[in-house]
């Protein structure tokens, strides 16, 4: 993929957040495959991973850590190959209790080769 457009790169932040919505381990895994670049890397304050196994885990270990609560996608601003957005993190309708800001890269593929993540707002932070 050459030229990269902005609503691909929206559809690819909406495929990010819905590996990380998917409580379901085999099928979280083929939508970590499918926008995952084999060798993409996840990078922010708490953790830094890279590969397939390693984003999948990750998302798996932040369900852990929140269960039963739900990402959802703000804004999606893009251009080139690049996306940010901000995600909000709560119980379903509820108010988020988490929020963050990443940036998303996409590689020639049109899959995420990496992003990276800040956390705005944290409970106990």
């Amino acid at each position: 993929m050459d030229d990269i457009q902005v609503t691909d790169l929206h559809r690819l932040a909406e495929r990010y957040l819905a590996a990380w919505n998917q409580t379901d381990p085999a099928a979280r895994r083929k939508l970590v495959d499918e926008a995952w670049a084999e060798d993409g890397s996840y990078t922010d304050p708490l953790a830094a991973v890279t590969g397939r196994d390693g984003v999948d885990a990750l998302i798996g270990a932040a369900q852990a850590q929140f269960p039963g609560l739900e990402f959802t996608l703000g804004p999606v601003d893009a251009h080139h190959d690049i996306a940010r957005f901000t995600w909000n993190l709560g119980p379903a309708g509820g108010e988020a209790l988490v929020v963050g800001f990443d940036v998303l890269v996409a590689g020639p593929d049109g899959r995420i080769a990496s992003v990276y993540g800040f956390l705005d707002r944290v409970p106990g932070a």
